[in-house]
């Protein structure tokens, strides 16, 4: 090689994280990482280093990123407590199968080996979370081995760790290209394509079923309104899947919404008395449990082979694009007579929708989750950035959030990470600059980070968070509710949390009844239009949301058998059987009707 000037092997490593396009960089410093550190204060005009205040929040950090951008979020942690720590985080990216690159310390290669202070295997560590998992064996691989690592985890939609010995990157290797970027690697991939005869197949299925719908999954991407020309064509209502809320117009009449816990009555009741299930590009992990209510046919069309059958055994499984299968659908299919199960299951949605604008127009002082949707539906932009806490805010969210194709999500889905709420604000943020953006949890998951809504103010990120307080860990206290147990272990020490981000450096309000809602959510708003990161803090009561997962639905004799699943409220002092009519009238819907008024009003046949 002719002479070349010469630069840190860990500057040249970050040279090929720019390559990649690559412009925010979450950690935290270490002794292990220094090199690491010294290369981002070099490179600093071309890459952004983001100082988070736990590791885990910087990995939770980059795998949002990730998520709702498509691109590779990178966080770094030092060796031992820090890599240990960055843990939680990259296995939200594992679960949700999205590139993130995690740079892991390590200590000096000569003192390896020798019990070292902070050193130990971590390797071994990220085996299990990683797609690719090496440890840098000379300063002048370091560069390559980063450029392989961000191939392999977008290819495998992974987490991809590099562990560096502290020295090497201070090590002066040749200033020369190590990146293999190149326009062309950012390209789409080609899709699969159903056969002709796979999509007659799928028709005649159709054409036989009496009670058809469709689990509409996130792969369906952006073919939603062909979804809902298909739903209309065939006519099968549709289910949706959580993430998949956004790709499907939420006001479509033949949209039931979600399954499952978090979900709407008409979703769960049409799914458990289907006779045939679709799933066109999902991935339901409550399937095993769900799906077991009764047996019913089983189409799915995904474009991962790997997919097919992961969670239920499929009648017809068809590899293909979503999108690209309901295409062929519709060209391939003839219209449908009109369907009495269609016309039910579109009633027994606008009933519940009735129901669910009757407790958000509430202005009781007993202040409730729907009160709060609301007010962030009303002042929200149609293209906001959401990032949702795990809690009962997911549940609140898909039952009262206005999503639109226009606005971004984000949440920990499957792995369900609570504490993912701020440092998913934080990259929507930083990734979207000019766009609203929403950080909300409750104030279980708020305490386990909110030690970064100082990073918010650091980076001047105006953001506006809001957390709803109730003082215990509701989503887990609804499942314990219908367990044979007393509530235990749930009891949380109520806290000044508007005090707290003043402390700071945020602007925040507390907000304890109804006439002082509508006017903190109009400061936050100014508040964040001025620049400034804001909290809202809102005392909320502890009351259970309709729990539609404890409708058993069974079809017995021709007809709909609905009943209070015999767990609800099991061993509690209070227990007794409940009719269905007993237990809307718990929950204020006294307006909701059961199945069967529907399916006998529109002639269903069973």
């Amino acid at each position: 090689m002719k002479d070349v000037n010469k630069i840190p092997a860990a500057v040249a490593m970050v040279k090929v994280l720019e390559a990649y396009g690559v412009k925010d960089v979450y950690g935290y410093p270490g002794g292990s990482i220094n090199s690491t550190l010294h290369a981002l204060d070099v490179e600093k005009d071309n890459i952004n280093y983001i100082q988070i205040r736990h590791e885990q929040v910087g990995a939770l950090a980059a795998a949002a990123h990730a998520k709702l951008t498509g691109h590779i979020g990178v966080a770094f942690g030092s060796a031992g407590p820090g890599a240990v720590n960055m843990l939680n985080g990259l296995y939200d990216a594992k679960e949700d199968k999205v590139p993130v690159l995690a740079i892991v310390g390590q200590v000096a290669h000569n003192n390896m080996n020798y019990d070292y202070f902070q050193e130990f295997p971590e390797v071994p560590m990220f085996e299990d979370v990683s797609v690719y998992d090496r440890v840098v064996m000379t300063p002048e691989s370091l560069p390559h081995v980063v450029d392989q690592a961000i191939h392999a985890a977008y290819a495998n939609k992974g987490v991809a760790v590099v562990v560096i010995p502290n020295d090497f990157g201070f090590a002066e290797i040749p200033d020369v290209r190590y990146d293999s970027a190149a326009p062309t690697y950012s390209k789409p991939a080609p899709q699969p394509v159903a056969t002709d005869e796979e999509v007659n197949d799928f028709l005649a299925m159709v054409k036989d079923a009496k009670r058809p719908v469709i689990h509409v999954g996130r792969g369906i991407k952006d073919g939603g309104d062909k979804l809902i020309e298909l739903s209309k064509k065939l006519q099968v209502p549709l289910i949706m899947d959580g993430l998949a809320q956004g790709y499907v117009d939420k006001a479509y009449e033949g949209n039931l919404g979600t399954a499952n816990r978090a979900a709407s009555k008409a979703a769960d009741e049409i799914l458990a008395s289907a006779d045939l299930v679709i799933a066109i590009g999902g991935d339901f992990a409550f399937a095993n449990s769900v799906y077991a209510s009764h047996e019913f046919k089983y189409i799915q069309v995904d474009n991962n082979t790997i997919q097919l059958g992961r969670h239920h055994v499929p009648d017809l499984a068809i590899w293909s694009d979503a999108t690209k299968f309901v295409e062929k659908a519709l060209v391939q299919s003839e219209p449908a007579p009109e369907s009495p199960f269609f016309k039910a299951a579109v009633a027994d949605m606008q009933n519940w929708k009735e129901y669910i604008k009757k407790i958000m127009d509430s202005e009781s002082d007993s202040l409730t989750p729907a009160q709060v949707y609301k007010q962030i539906n009303r002042i929200a932009e149609p293209d906001a950035v959401y990032s949702i806490d795990v809690g009962d805010n997911i549940i609140s969210s898909f039952r009262y959030l206005d999503f639109n194709d226009q606005m971004k999500w984000v949440i920990s889905a499957l792995f369900a990470t609570m504490g993912s709420g701020i440092p998913g604000a934080i990259a929507a943020k930083l990734d979207e600059p000019d766009k609203q953006v929403f950080n909300i949890a409750g104030d279980g998951a708020l305490s386990m980070v909110m030690q970064d809504l100082v990073t918010e103010v650091k980076y001047k990120l105006p953001i506006i968070n809001i957390v709803t307080q109730n003082g215990d860990l509701s989503f887990i206290k609804g499942e314990q509710e219908d367990i044979a147990m007393q509530y235990f272990g749930l009891d949380l020490q109520t806290q000044d949390f508007a005090g707290i981000a003043k402390a700071m450096g945020l602007d925040a309000v507390r907000v304890t009844n109804f006439a002082e809602l509508p006017a903190a959510f109009d400061q936050a708003n100014e508040a964040v239009k001025a620049g400034r990161p804001f909290l809202i803090d809102i005392v909320i009561n502890d009351n259970r949301a309709l729990p539609v997962e404890d409708l058993v639905v069974k079809i017995e004799d021709g007809k709909v058998s609905e009943t209070v699943s015999p767990n609800y409220r099991i061993d509690k002092s209070d227990q007794q059987a409940k009719t269905i009519e007993e237990l809307f009238a718990i929950y204020g819907g006294e307006n909701l009707l059961p199945l069967q008024h529907y399916f006998d009003e529109f002639g269903v046949q069973l």
